[in-house]
């Protein structure tokens, strides 16, 4: 409309559109043909944040300095240094050293001790990730579906609705919180944290229920079970080649012999987009802060032209969820369009569509008094650390 004015029109009403536009990166026409190393050397880099670039060394750090122009005001920080240390015992002893002040991604196993050094601080907040499984409902065959001998199933069980609750049934995901993640995450019974928009009181977390797994094991058929392997990354969430043994254990306890197959995720995550598993560990985080992020990519049908089911790797199908979470996401009013989401939410967990485990806590360690807002989005924001005494 003029140099500083852009109007959109949408095809239908659309009220995430704000929400989605922050995720657009807008950069100058100068910039449009700048290359990979431009933006990385520093060359080609804008922005109009509170920092300005330094330096970026590939695998090892990025340097910022402050930018004292910054129209949010000026921050604490005159320069600040992200270190990349992917090893979590080497981050801890970086902190703990005081060779870095702040790390992020706690090492559950090392809260307990981190929490008797009086030097250091915890923050910690419930994460919008939720850890959840995906099973294969779609094809009649599956590729790491077997019998107790070995051999492929000549039909597959994960069809089932039964069977699908009969899994959910077997898993503590108490006793999932209290071992495997040491207490640092929060049992799940639906796709979003109950302080979310969209979530719903009429979905709790699926109570462990040995017995009632396998009769309906046996309601299905599968009175003394079958086999199958568990897929998923080793080094993506937070424990969660933990997680995919535990969950075997728990199968195993009612007749469903499981196999764990754990990889590196940048490994996993093309299989399993192609298809190439049956039962998968997985995480998402809506990143529009409500359900419909989840339902338009778990839950709704695979539809790439309407970018539908996106991350549905199990290909999990169901015309009522698909209805009224289209319509949600065409409903401004907000009392409405929640009522569709929880509805949505609600047929779609019921039909075991996903297996709900855990929602992560979020958890940054600090030292020499500094102090975080901790985020649900998971972010590391240097602006948001304040040094000690300040307001």
């Amino acid at each position: 409309m003029d140099p500083y004015t852009l109007r959109f029109h949408t095809a239908t009403p659309y009220p995430l559109m704000p929400s989605d536009m922050t995720q657009v990166i807008i950069i100058s026409k100068s910039a449009a043909k700048a290359t990979t190393e431009d933006f990385n050397s520093g060359k080609a880099a804008i922005g109009t944040g509170p920092y300005k670039l330094v330096r970026y060394a590939k695998g090892d750090r990025i340097e910022l300095a402050r930018n004292d122009a910054y129209w949010g005001g000026k921050t604490p920080w005159e320069k600040v240094t992200l270190r990349l240390l992917p090893q979590d015992a080497t981050r801890v002893a970086a902190l703990l050293s005081g060779d870095v002040k702040v790390i992020e991604n706690v090492p559950t196993s090392d809260v307990a001790r981190l929490k008797t050094d009086k030097r250091l601080s915890l923050f910690r907040t419930v994460a919008d990730r939720l850890i959840y499984l995906h099973l294969d409902s779609d094809r009649d065959v599956s590729p790491f579906v077997i019998d107790k001998s070995g051999k492929p199933l000549a039909r597959n069980p994960l069809k089932d609705v039964r069977v699908r609750r009969a899994i959910s049934k077997a898993i503590n995901r108490d006793a999932i919180v209290q071992k495997v993640m040491e207490g640092e995450a929060i049992a799940a019974g639906q796709l979003i944290p109950s302080f979310l928009f969209g979530a719903t009181k009429n979905l709790k977390v699926e109570p462990f229920d040995a017995a009632g797994a396998r009769k309906l094991l046996a309601d299905a058929g599968y009175p003394d079970g079958f086999g199958l392997t568990i897929h998923a990354p080793n080094n993506r969430y937070v424990n969660d080649a933990k997680i995919a043994q535990a969950v075997a254990q728990m199968l195993a306890r009612v007749g469903i012999d499981t196999k764990v197959v754990a990889m590196p995720s940048a490994t996993y995550f093309t299989q399993a987009t192609d298809l190439k598993f049956s039962f998968m560990l997985l995480g998402w985080s809506t990143g529009t802060g409500e359900a419909s992020s989840s339902l338009k990519a778990l839950l709704m049908t695979y539809n790439r032209d309407k970018g539908f089911g996106t991350a549905n790797r199990g290909r999990y199908a169901n015309g009522k969820v698909d209805s009224l979470t289209e319509d949600a996401l065409a409903t401004v009013d907000d009392v409405k369009r929640e009522a569709l989401l929880q509805r949505a939410t609600e047929l779609a967990i019921n039909d075991v569509g996903v297996i709900p485990l855990h929602f992560q806590v979020n958890l940054w360690a600090t030292r020499d008094g500094i102090t975080y807002l901790p985020r649900t989005d998971e972010n590391t924001l240097a602006w948001k650390f304040r040094p000690a005494g300040a307001k």
